[in-house]
């Protein structure tokens, strides 16, 4: 009979074969996921009732840290996509044979509600209007998620605790770290933790590096906010970039196996975790 260690490690084993196999035949199909890419606001016609990848186009605050909402677009969103369907039974819109239908909204879209999982990348650079925070916290209290992803430091941690505040305030709604045996963790693969995954232009530059603001970021975080029944209404993973380990999965071999696996883990598990909690 074998052992809990045995079955995660041949899980493990399995998933990165699959995705090396995979990848390789996509990056020939599709040279990489590399091109230009137009935006446009999803409309009702784009949802089908199947899973979808929102993503949420905000605006810019002066005061923040990061990049814009649109860093690791459009490759991140098809490749999770792509991967979703095929590790997971769940039921992925496509467009047409590896065309996965993803979608960008803004919070005071009605298209909101359409998305039971929305993706907010680069939060340390967000700013949300009163109309913004009205329309998230209603959408999180009406049963949606958001995972924010792909922020570095403490100052980036303040400014985006400023603006999730104007929608979730934390006297009521205090973000809280997840311990290290929440089921998030064991949804579909152990992670035993969020991983601290950088950037790939950062790890090439730093010679393989991880933390993208040395000690200021050394420890990655995954908090979150719940809802008064103690559903997890937002996800938040600080001083990592799990995005990037989407979106550069044809970019580098090295890259792949000790970035890719990893984020494709943690992130089927947070996405099937807001699925069934």
């Amino acid at each position: 009979m074998k052992t809990k260690k045995e079955k995660v490690f041949r899980f493990s084993f399995f998933l990165v074969a699959f995705l090396a196999l995979a990848t390789i035949g996509e990056a020939q199909r599709r040279g990489g996921f590399r091109g230009g890419f137009s935006v446009r606001p999803a409309v009702p016609e784009d949802f089908d009732g199947s899973w979808q990848f929102c993503r949420v186009a905000f605006r810019g605050n002066r005061a923040g840290d990061g990049g814009g909402w649109s860093v690791d677009y459009p490759r991140a969103d098809i490749n999770m996509s792509i991967r979703l369907s095929e590790l997971t039974k769940t039921t992925v819109g496509f467009a047409g044979d590896q065309d996965p239908k993803h979608v960008v909204i803004q919070l005071t879209d009605p298209t909101l509600f359409q998305c039971p999982f929305i993706m907010m990348t680069e939060v340390g650079a967000a700013y949300l209007s009163d109309a913004d925070a009205e329309a998230l916290r209603t959408y999180l209290l009406k049963g949606g998620f958001l995972w924010a992803d792909d922020f570095w430091g403490e100052y980036a941690w303040e400014v985006w605790a400023e603006q999730i505040d104007k929608a979730l305030p934390r006297a009521q709604f205090p973000p809280k770290d997840l311990p290290k045996d929440h089921p998030l963790f064991r949804t579909i693969f152990e992670t035993g933790g969020v991983p601290q995954i950088a950037s790939i232009g950062f790890w090439l530059g730093s010679g393989g590096g991880t933390s993208e603001r040395y000690q200021d970021s050394a420890e990655p975080h995954a908090r979150a906010i719940f809802d008064p029944q103690g559903r997890m209404m937002v996800l938040m993973t600080h001083n990592t970039d799990i995005g990037d380990s989407w979106e550069e999965e044809a970019s580098n071999p090295q890259y792949f196996y000790e970035f890719s696996t990893k984020g494709y883990a943690f992130g089927i598990n947070a996405i099937v975790y807001s699925m069934t909690h």
